[in-house]
């Protein structure tokens, strides 16, 4: 993970300060040194949980080492009690990404310290995140023991995960509907016992920013145990996630937990690349920054949109597709005089392109290898050679391939490979009148065999391929949601095709591409099939958060 010396200047960072220790520092006005937050992403734990968002274990590699080339500062890898996937999970991570501190997440139990213990230790860096309760909502209705016994078992938890780790990190949840003073006496008392970082979470997203920041302070001035570094993590029921968490690092927190995108339960977390950016803008006058690198933003969110086949709003902020997008006639005319008019950022800063760079179906392998790069792929050869001939292909139905149309391409190819590359759509034709049901004829073929073919019926021509293709694989899913998006412009833009189902207690998507709407259906319907095998032997998920 490489930081240019440019950035580190401006954000008065140093780059090779990754040594796993912290320091709260309440420096005063004008101190020209940039205080720095340290961003703990839990888009693999809290947010990898939600419905619609589960990963396999190469996804989760491939997210991981992305987020690693961000610069966050701590990767929450999993939970890795809940099931052997995600020991494994957290084990490989903690074993191929260097760079980032690698947390495990465990309740107050040996049996979970250890197994998180376990799953993070050939990391270089390691940490265990345990958790109890804080509010007496949870201690009587969920936990159903005292105040006095949740201390002590949270010490004792403390203890032994120090025995096993140097970094310890507790959490005791629903902080915002707690007792302050008993916070005090819980978070003190784990402090003591060995625990480096405190974090209060507001698990159901209930406070409101002046709240949050009280509160903060309040915790910040009464637990007195030297090098503590407090930390936040907040849930965006209200949709206060992301300024709960500038309130509560302007009361001396220096840590935030967030995730891409702002995925997770229910409504989601902070969203990593709104703190980032909002801390980012506004460091001259604060003092106050992360290191997080800036111009990986956007790839790591299409990553991750790609992985999941969850698509972001168009309105998000940073990262949605309008975020930079000035239709009103003033703002175009400001942004033409002089962008700063209608800018607080650069597309450039969080890594997205000014320009729509072209390629047709006459450039290169060359060309399309160097474009790629500039989008920060780095596909094998092999890699290159088949998204270079999907390329050609889609390059003759379409008069501009667009970095967009790129990306897509990028995904379909990772998504065979890391998914499992099953049943294949070869071809398709639909027979449609007036009167009669359409029909559809579907050849597909399966790892490589010889291909096989299918006539179905169906109330519509995607009906009636997705029926024949139930036909062929012998797999009836039923698709809960379908969601169809241009991923370009123009009449013969790319459509994808995205639809989810509810299987084994897990939301599962499939994705699937093409300038034809019945084909991108058809391959994102193979593609939920292929990615419901892949499931079928998982272990259901224990759900527990901070």
């Amino acid at each position: 993970m490489n930081r240019t010396h440019e950035e580190s200047s401006r954000t008065g960072i140093d780059p090779h300060r990754r040594d796993g220790t912290f320091e709260r520092s309440n420096r005063p006005k004008g101190d020209t040194m940039t205080d720095h937050v340290r961003i703990f992403d839990t888009t693999l734990r809290d947010g990898e949980q939600s419905p619609g968002f589960s990963m396999n274990i190469d996804e989760k590699i491939r997210m991981a080492s992305q987020l690693a080339r961000l610069g966050v500062d701590v990767i929450e890898a999993g939970f890795p009690i809940a099931s052997p996937g995600d020991f494994e999970a957290v084990r490989r991570i903690a074993t191929e990404v260097r760079g980032p501190v690698i947390a495990g997440l465990a309740r107050i139990t040996e049996k979970d310290i250890d197994r998180a213990a376990d799953a993070v230790e050939p990391a270089q860096r390691r940490r265990i995140h345990t958790f109890s309760s804080g509010s007496d909502i949870h201690l009587e209705h969920m936990m159903r023991i005292s105040r006095e016994e949740n201390i002590r078992r949270s010490v004792k938890a403390v203890v032994h995960a120090r025995s096993r780790v140097e970094d310890v990190e507790f959490s005791a949840q629903d902080t915002t509907r707690a007792d302050r003073d008993y916070l005090v006496d819980l978070y003190t008392a784990v402090a003591e016992a060995g625990a480096t970082t405190l974090n209060i979470p507001d698990t159901v997203g209930y406070t409101q920013p002046h709240e949050f920041e009280e509160l903060i302070a309040y915790l910040v001035a009464r637990v007195k145990v030297p090098g503590i570094v407090f930390s936040v993590h907040c849930h965006n029921d209200l949709g206060l996630a992301v300024a709960n968490s500038l309130a509560a690092v302007r009361a001396g927190a220096r840590q935030v937990e967030c995730t891409i995108n702002g995925i997770g339960e229910r409504a989601g977390n902070c969203s990593l690349e709104e703190i980032a950016m909002a801390l980012r803008v506004h460091a001259k006058s604060s003092g106050i920054d992360t290191g997080i690198v800036s111009t990986e933003i956007w790839n790591t969110s299409r990553l991750l949109t790609s992985i999941t086949g969850v698509p972001v709003q168009p309105n998000k902020a940073i990262v949605g597709a309008n975020a930079f997008a000035h239709e009103s006639g003033i703002h175009q005319d400001g942004v033409l005089k002089a962008r700063a008019t209608y800018e607080i950022m650069t597309p450039e800063s969080v890594g997205r392109s000014s320009h729509k760079m072209v390629l047709g179906k006459h450039s290169g392998k060359h060309a399309l290898a160097d474009r790629l790069s500039a989008l920060g792929f780095e596909p094998t050869e092999t890699q290159l050679n088949a998204i270079f001939d999907k390329f050609k292909v889609l390059a003759d139905k379409k008069k501009e391939v667009f970095d967009e149309d790129l990306v897509a391409l990028v995904s379909e190819e990772t998504e065979s490979v890391e998914v499992g590359d099953d049943w294949q759509l070869v071809s398709y034709s639909v027979v449609s009148g007036s009167q009669a049901a359409p029909e559809a004829e579907v050849v597909l073929r399966r790892d490589g065999q010889d291909p096989v073919a299918a006539r179905a019926s169906g109330d519509g021509p995607v009906d009636a391929v997705l029926a024949a293709i139930r036909e062929l694989t012998g797999r009836t899913i039923d698709i809960d949601t379908y969601q169809l998006k241009a991923i370009t412009g123009g009449t013969d833009a790319q459509g994808e095709v995205a639809v989810s189902a509810r299987l084994g207690g897990r939301t599962l998507t499939g994705q699937g591409r093409s300038t034809d709407i019945i084909e991108a259906s058809a391959k994102a319907y193979l593609a939920l099939i292929r990615r419901a095998a892949a499931n079928s032997m998982s272990n259901l998920v224990m759900r527990s958060e901070p």
